[in-house]
């Protein structure tokens, strides 16, 4: 059973967000959903139910512009969706590591997971390397789907379907291989085209880049993408694990690229298996409580 509640950030943004309860938690699983998207679509397609299933107790939030935070925000102006408002990419950050301060006075006993998706992912990279003490420090282990190493060489900021545009008549073709998925992205009247420019501005995208240095904590990490993902793809991500290996300093980096698919591994037409490798490598590194 889903809750939900809200908190207002500190621009006076009411940030909806969710929890999905575990009945015997070893762990506590943020989810951060990517652009153009909302936290319940991970419901869709059985991410959440896997997790909760599993012992892990999920929590997430609409970001600023997404799903319910976003037409709250916009006063229900579908055509505003994406747009950040006040304090932009910033804000946006904080209210995430606010939702995981949150979780953690909650269930201060269980490990805490950082799960970020595409733009999520991003954010989760961005938080983990803050060196105020609310970085790294704050998480056992972080997961990075759909992802990228943030320079302009290496993170796509442009047409992320072109590759993939003569395979159906959406913008999302670049998503996933399974045709219900794609469908149901461009019938959601809360989905909206990525793209990072035209939403966020210059200013704020330019923001999103950075690269990985010496984290505080030497936590496990998991990259995980599909071959085919048009935003950053296999060289990318293969430079994302040898900094966070090197510079980073992680002893437990972890990379998994699946052949032929693309950005959403997780609503792939291989699902089963790349839920299946989460919760593997999740189970590796946090072992069941005893009870």
């Amino acid at each position: 059973m889903r809750e939900e509640a809200s908190f207002t950030d500190d621009h006076g943004v009411v940030i909806h967000h969710y929890r999905w309860q575990a009945a015997q938690p070893r762990a506590v699983v943020q989810l951060v959903h990517g652009l153009g998207e909302y936290a319940t679509r991970y419901e869709q397609w059985g991410v959440i139910p896997a997790l909760v299933a599993a012992g892990y107790t999920v929590v997430a939030e609409d970001h600023r512009g997404h799903g319910a935070t976003g037409l709250e925000q916009w006063k229900g102006d579908h055509s505003r969706l994406g747009r950040l408002g006040p304090g932009g990419w910033r804000a946006a950050v904080e209210d995430v590591r606010r939702l995981s301060v949150l979780a953690r006075a909650r269930d201060p006993e269980l490990p805490l997971v950082l799960f970020g998706h595409s733009l999520g992912s991003i954010m989760a990279q961005e938080i983990i390397g803050t060196d105020d003490g609310s970085g790294a420090m704050a998480y056992d282990a972080v997961v990075l789907s759909g992802t990228a190493y943030r320079s302009l060489r290496q993170m796509n900021s442009g047409d992320l379907n072109k590759r993939h545009a003569a395979l159906g008549p959406t913008t999302a073709e670049w998503l996933s291989r399974d045709r219900a998925v794609v469908d149901a992205f461009a019938a959601d009247p809360l989905t909206f085209e990525a793209d990072v420019l035209k939403l966020f501005g210059v200013v704020d995208g330019l923001r999103l880049l950075g690269t990985p240095h010496r984290l505080q904590k030497d936590l496990p990490m998991y990259i995980v993408i599909g071959e085919e993902d048009p935003l950053g793809g296999p060289h990318s991500v293969e430079l994302l694990a040898r900094a966070y290996g090197e510079r980073g300093g992680l002893s437990d980096v972890t990379l998994t690229i699946y052949p032929g698919a693309r950005h959403e591994v997780f609503n792939e037409t291989n699902r089963v298996e790349v839920i299946t490798d989460l919760l593997t490598w999740l189970g590796q590194r946090l072992p069941e409580r005893p009870r």
